[in-house]
């Protein structure tokens, strides 16, 4: 009987008798690995062991750098607000942990940065589908940098909230690594992810809702914000902060937060009407058309934040044909902090790279976002004013919440990051230990004690006069020009 012949075992590595290249790698895969390989001139512990990267630094002569240009008769108010707190000096002191920055451990993956990524610049606003999202919402100081400096600083300000709330070592450390564990796990996800679904990727209030879940009075009260912040728009504005001169609506003064040119109103009101004609182009066409249904009314000079207070900023008003009324803010754009530290902005308008990195790191910006140069040769941007916008309100926080929203903040960052970033290769340098998100707390606690120090010696400045603080609050020398 004849044997039945044994089938041939098929080697898919070979081809008609020869060697069959192999399918290469996915570019995630590959990209990953070169992220690993990072580790070895940048270990993930080294972000650790370097708080200063400087050597020579002088606080108060770079609070000073920082003060140059802005508008004095307001820089008490600024400086009042940063005596509040080291929480708060922090906030209007970016410019020094930018400086200190420069020189510590780097695994040299630039990003789009924040540039003064802390946990009050980040809150919820609008998109364009009047969803409201929570993202990155102050992008001043955007620029192009190492991804780790906007964790770094991340980290830092939730030690800082923890110590100025009063909760103990253990709460500080836990939101501080909470905010990195997120950053680094997100990225983990954003590197399966195509670039489509980076871009089209958001994170809304119903998931800040489920990290207040346990907690049911915070969970109502942001259920309350939520729903505030949605009819929070420019007619709910217009009712709060306009009235009739002359038959005609104008922005009610304020002072010191809100308040007209004085004898310089006529004067300003004539070169807003060029600088809006002028900031009209730099709107995608469809919107302009839409800017173009709106007459100019009226603008005021606004107090805003604590880092931005003495750089110029107005309120616009506007009304359509239909009596209905819009609120645009415009906002000076300085160079950025990290400027020269970082790297080199790259733009001829200060207004434009702060549109352009809005529009890089957030999930989607506003409609009416623009920029132009104006009077005195100074670059602004533009916005809308109050347009469904929600922040933080630190002193409900609890400490468990504060580690949950931490964590929203570090998904978002991630989110921002891989948005037009290489997300794979920074989840490869990460990894899936715990070891980086170690190291930025143990950077995070070490540089909110420098904090302190700084802001103990800034207080003493403020004490010995170099730094001028309001005698009565509340109360500024003159109207600004």
């Amino acid at each position: 009987m004849k044997q039945k012949e044994k089938k041939k075992s098929i080697d898919p590595h070979v081809v008609n008798g020869a060697p069959a290249e192999k399918a290469p790698a996915p570019q995630r895969d590959v990209r990953g690995q070169q992220g690993r390989e990072l580790r070895k001139n940048c270990p993930r512990s080294s972000h650790g062991q370097k708080v200063l990267g400087q050597t020579q630094r002088d606080p108060l002569a770079l609070l000073e750098e920082s003060s140059r240009d802005r508008v004095e008769t307001l820089l008490p108010i600024r400086y009042t607000r940063m005596m509040e707190s080291a929480f708060a000096f922090f906030r209007g002191s970016a410019i020094l942990q930018a400086h200190d920055l420069q020189g510590t451990p780097s695994a040299g993956i630039t990003v789009q940065c924040c540039g003064d990524c802390h946990l009050m610049n980040f809150g919820g606003f609008a998109t364009p589908e009047r969803l409201l999202v929570f993202d990155i919402n102050d992008l001043d100081e955007t620029l192009p940098g190492p991804f780790e400096w906007d964790l770094k600083r991340l980290a830092t300000s939730f030690v800082l909230a923890a110590r100025w709330l009063g909760f103990g070592k253990s709460d500080a450390k836990r939101a501080a690594q909470a905010s990195v564990t997120a950053y680094r796990e997100a990225q983990l996800g954003n590197a399966e992810r195509s670039a489509l679904e980076a871009w089209y990727s958001k994170v809304t209030y119903d998931h800040l809702l489920e990290q207040a879940s346990d907690d049911v009075a915070l969970e109502d009260k942001i259920k309350k914000d939520v729903e505030k912040a949605s009819h929070t728009t420019s007619e709910h504005v217009f009712h709060k902060i306009t009235t009739v001169v002359d038959g005609k609506p104008c922005i009610a003064d304020q002072q010191p937060l809100l308040f007209h040119g004085g004898s310089a109103q006529a004067e300003m009101e004539a070169m807003a009407v060029k600088f809006f004609a002028d900031y009209r182009s730099s709107l995608a066409a469809d919107r302009q058309v839409l800017f173009g249904r709106y007459q100019f009314l009226d603008i005021a000079h606004k107090v805003v934040g604590v880092g931005s207070v003495g750089t110029r900023c107005y309120a616009a008003l506007f009304v359509d044909r239909q009596d209905a009324h819009l609120f645009l803010q415009v906002k000076e754009a300085r160079p950025s902090v990290l400027e020269g530290r970082a790297g080199s902005s790259g733009f001829a308008n200060q207004g434009e790279r702060v549109v352009s990195g809005q529009h890089l790191m957030q999930t989607a910006s506003d409609i009416f976002l623009g920029w132009a140069r104006g009077p005195h040769g100074r670059d602004y941007y533009v916005r809308q004013l109050r347009d469904m916008k929600l922040s933080a309100c630190l002193p409900n926080f609890t400490p468990e919440f504060l580690v949950s929203y931490a964590r929203v903040c570090g998904e978002t960052l991630a989110r921002a990051h891989a948005k037009v970033g290489d997300a794979a290769l920074i989840a490869g340098y990460l990894g899936s230990g715990a070891t980086f998100d170690e190291a930025i707390r143990d950077y995070a606690l070490a540089y909110a004690e420098q904090v302190e120090k700084d802001y103990e010696t800034f207080k003493q400045a403020v004490r010995a006069g170099r730094f001028p603080v309001e005698t009565v609050p509340g109360e500024t020398e003159k109207a600004i020009r």
